[in-house]
Order: structure tokens, then sequence, then C-alpha cells
């Protein structure tokens, strides 16, 4: 049976990774430099991102750039600037949440194909119908709704949807450093049992959990940048066996997070959900097959569990 696949998209933290993530399988890799990009698993500069772009073309894929920041009035300074180098590299698209990154993308870039996502508000057809009118080609679902509520914003959208199918999330994020906040708190307090500012901001030594005292191994990774504080789910996403529904309800474009995980979990992970759309499109009738969740669950890390997010149940964070 010849069936149109969705697009199978990564994330990725450097040129050698995003080539190496392509060669296992997806179809674009989204990556972004620090300054304008929440959360990228590494920091790409655009000599790197014309680089992946070259390569990503070579294979007839793409590349999107995160340009989705919390901006301030100094933030903008540089932007235009950047979206236009951005687009003169050869990205494919902007993923923006920021009305200014619009506006200055669509004035100095215009050709430049514009993704919106906000994480927060992208949760109702209309909203999304609004951002298709303004010119967005394609909208990033927020992670907190149902499979209901995601197969009703495909019916009803203008414009393709992307939803994320493995990995973790950003569940809190505050512009406040609460990590260099909290160890400046413990060093004047004489408390020695906490890493050094710099180790765990590094992701160096011991990293900072928040713990649930009412669920027991429950463990919220704390993570600090340029951009502040951002603690991540418990747990992974894992929409595996479950792609048949998406699949049958349209979704354009099918999203892993690569953030916090390693290059060879991630050149897996891509490899598997490659294998499992195929088989899919071969055999449609027929669930994934088994082997390819037991090979996830394999390498999946002893303290983050699979999920399945908020696609079939209320989530508890």
């Amino acid at each position: 049976m010849d069936r149109q696949l969705p697009e199978l998209n990564i994330s990725a933290g450097s040129q050698a990774e995003a080539e190496q993530l392509l060669a296992h399988g997806a179809d674009a890799v989204t990556v972004g430099e620090e300054r304008y990009a929440l959360r990228t698993p590494g920091d790409v500069d655009l000599a790197a991102l014309q680089a992946i772009a070259e390569a990503a073309h070579g294979a007839g894929k793409r590349v999107y750039v995160l340009v989705n920041a919390l901006l301030h009035n100094e933030s903008l300074h540089g932007v235009e600037e950047y979206l236009q180098a951005v687009a003169e590299a050869g990205a494919d698209a902007i993923v923006f949440g920021d009305p200014a990154v619009y506006m200055a993308a669509r004035r100095v870039a215009p050709g430049l194909e514009l993704h919106w996502s906000t994480e927060t508000t992208s949760t109702n057809w209309r909203t999304v119908n609004f951002w298709a009118r303004k010119g967005a080609g394609r909208a990033l679902l927020a992670r907190e709704l149902s499979l209901n509520e995601v197969v009703e914003i495909k019916r009803n959208s203008m414009i393709p949807i992307q939803v994320q199918v493995h990995g973790m999330t950003c569940i809190f994020h505050s512009k406040r450093e609460l990590v260099t906040n909290y160890l400046r708190a413990q060093q004047r307090d004489g408390k020695r049992d906490v890493p050094p500012n710099q180790d765990v901001l590094q992701n160096e030594g011991v990293p900072l959990f928040l713990r649930e005292h009412t669920r027991e191994g429950q463990r919220y990774p704390v993570l600090e940048n340029a951009h502040g504080t951002h603690i991540m789910s418990s747990d992974d996403i894992c929409m595996l066996p479950h792609l048949a529904a998406l699949l049958a309800a349209g979704i354009d474009s099918f999203y892993i997070e690569g953030f916090g995980k390693s290059l060879a979990y991630n050149c897996q992970v891509v490899s598997l959900y490659r294998q499992a759309l195929e088989q899919l499109r071969d055999q449609p009738e027929q669930p994934v097959d088994p082997a390819y969740v037991e090979a996830i669950q394999a390498i999946q890390p002893a303290n983050r569990p699979l999920g399945t997010g908020f696609f079939f149940k209320e989530q508890i964070y």
C-alpha cells in the first residue's frame, strides 16, 4: 500500500548530531542558537547551520531553526540580522512564538517558512487558523492536549500540524535564575552538600531534581541557562505503540525531543520510529511490532519511565 507518511523530525545539538540523525531516518532536524532558542540540545551557530542545511537538502530533507525564546526589549537587538542570516544559510523554516519574531521575519526574510509554536497556547484550532491566515505554514501543538483534542484541531486546521511523539517535555519555565539563587542561599547558610554552581548549570557532577513527597521515585530535572530555569517532566513520552492513531488522524509531522539524551540513544530512537512508520505504511491494519517498543525500553534510562503524556489521560505533575 502506497501511503504518505508524516515527517519525522528530531532536535539536534550540532552539525555532527544532525548528520547522524538524518542518516538514521529523520526527515528533518530542528536546531538553534542558545541566545534565541529554548532548551536546545546544543548551540548551533550560523556556519554549522549552513553545513547542516547543505547536508539535509542533498538528501532531500529539511532543517528548522528555533527562534522561540521569550524575548525582552534588549533581546530584540540583532533579531532581524539573525533571521536574515538564517534564511541565507538555507534554513527551511523558523519555529517562533513571539509576534515580534514573526513581524521581523516577514520584513527581512519573507521567503522563510514560519512554524508557529507557543508551547502553551496552541490548544485550539481557531488560534491555529488565526496564525494560518497570518502566513504560518505549520502549527506545533501544546503537549497538554488529549488525542481527541489533537484530532479535532487537525480536522479543522488550515495548515499542517506537528505533535511530539517522544522525549521529555518542559512543565515549568521561569525567566528567573532559580538554581543560582538557591545555591547562593545554600552557601549563605554554610551548607556544603550542594554541588558547585557551575557543576549544576553545566550538567556536570550531580544535577538538581525536584522530588514529590507523595509519589516516591518521581524526579523532575531542574535546568538553568541564559533563558532562565526549566523544570522538566519526570518521564518521557513514547507514542511508538500508538502511531497508527496519529497516522489515521493525518498528523503531518512527528517530533522527537532529543534534549537530555545521548546521540546514540537518539539515533536508535529515530531509527525505530522510522521502521515503525514504514511497517504501518505497508501493513496499516497491523499493530506496531512489539520488538520496536522493547528495543526502546532496553535503552531507556532507568530513572525515566516511558509514558503517553496527556494523549490518553489526565497527566498529573
